[in-house]
């Protein structure tokens, strides 16, 4: 079984920085993928980024030069700095973990999402 677990989130004014951090463990051999994704009322769940295992970078082209992924010394813990943040960024932000387990099966969880407010 693998978990996977968000923290971070909250009611920020716009223009600030908040950090969300996930951690997945459980049966984890290796990871390929970690991502953030979110999902703002009444809209679907969108990509905001991912970080590869070789550590390459992707984002969604609205948080572009706003939000940075990182990954701890601990491989299986992310972390999504959002700066300059905007109401538009209100949503429940997900992350996601594929890889494999130790007996060789894929696995693609979520976590259960955690809240961001960005009040103008």
């Amino acid at each position: 079984q693998v978990q996977v677990v968000e923290s971070g989130g909250g009611l920020v004014q716009a223009g600030g920085s908040l950090r969300l951090s996930c951690a997945a463990s459980g049966s984890i051999a290796s990871i390929n993928a970690m991502g953030w994704y979110r999902q703002a009322p009444g809209k679907q769940r969108e990509l905001v980024g991912v970080i590869s295992s070789d550590e390459s970078t992707t984002y969604a082209d609205s948080v572009k030069g706003r939000f940075t992924i990182s990954r701890a010394n601990a491989k299986n813990t992310i972390y999504l700095q959002m700066n300059s943040l905007k109401a538009e960024d209100t949503a429940v932000y997900y992350c996601n973990a594929q890889g494999r387990t130790w007996n060789l099966f894929r696995f693609d969880y979520w976590g259960q999402g955690t809240q961001v407010t960005v009040s103008s």
